[in-house]
């Protein structure tokens, strides 16, 4: 558990695409996914307290699903990466998973994250885009890893409720989106079209780039919009430019 915190945590990580999740709110998801690419919980860490939560909220034969540990409120602090635990903490796997899983699908509104890489926007997406009622969330290669315990929590529990893939590439993107004719949307704040110019009526890839950096230059098929803003910012962050896009794709 605490290699998997730690400084060397990513790398762990990946190589045992393993996880950690924390807390109530993650651990009611997680318990009923509600989507086949979901991690699975592989073991539940429980104090008493952790363990009471859980059966105010759970029938028993859901948490009899899951090995769990008991640990003492002392061995859970020295265990979490957080200051305030709540008695919960899960080791999660996951598979791996790239877009031809979804070959299959009738996809319709997908969000696509370009080499971000603050963890709280990221989890924010993946929250925004469930909330949206998004099919698909994806993340570039060269972003954040959105298996860290900052991106976890910063879900709540969303990434087990939407399918989520990392490291797609910004060319393996377009030709998918070609091959499911999806059009393709990017949010550029130097666009002279806006959001109203989006058809909502066609199957979309919402595509946002990096926090500092932006979009790499993009082929002509792309269509590029903009929020109009009224006061005087340089441009939105990047979870709230993709909270106001999903939600008006969404409306």
């Amino acid at each position: 558990m605490k290699a998997l915190l730690g400084p060397r945590g990513k790398k762990i990580r990946a190589v045992e695409r393993t996880f950690v999740a924390d807390g109530l709110q993650s651990l009611r998801c997680a318990l009923v996914p509600h989507v086949s690419t979901a991690p699975l919980i592989d073991l539940l860490y429980l104090t008493d307290s952790g363990y009471e939560k859980l059966r105010s909220e759970f029938a028993q034969e859901v948490l009899d699903r899951h090995e769990v540990i008991m640990v003492t409120d002392q061995v859970m602090n020295a265990m979490a990466d957080t200051q305030s635990p709540q008695g919960i903490l899960a080791l999660c796997k996951y598979l791996p998973t790239d877009l031809t899983r979804f070959d299959s699908l009738a996809l319709q509104k997908v969000a696509y994250f370009w080499q971000i890489q603050d963890p709280g926007n990221a989890g924010t997406a993946i929250r925004t885009a469930d909330a949206c009622g998004f099919d698909l969330v994806i993340f570039s290669d060269q972003g954040v890893d959105i298996y860290s315990p900052k991106v976890v929590r910063s879900t709540a529990g969303s990434l087990w409720n939407i399918p989520v893939v990392d490291d797609v590439p910004l060319d393996a993107l377009e030709q998918f989106a070609y091959g499911r004719n999806l059009a393709l949307v990017a949010l550029d704040g130097s666009s002279g079209e806006v959001l109203e110019d989006i058809d909502k009526s066609l199957a979309t890839v919402l595509i946002f780039g990096n926090e500092g950096r932006g979009l790499p230059e993009l082929p002509p098929a792309f269509q590029r919009v903009s929020i109009p803003m009224q006061g005087y910012a340089e441009s939105f962050n990047v979870a709230s430019a993709a909270a106001i896009t999903m939600y008006f794709l969404s409306s």
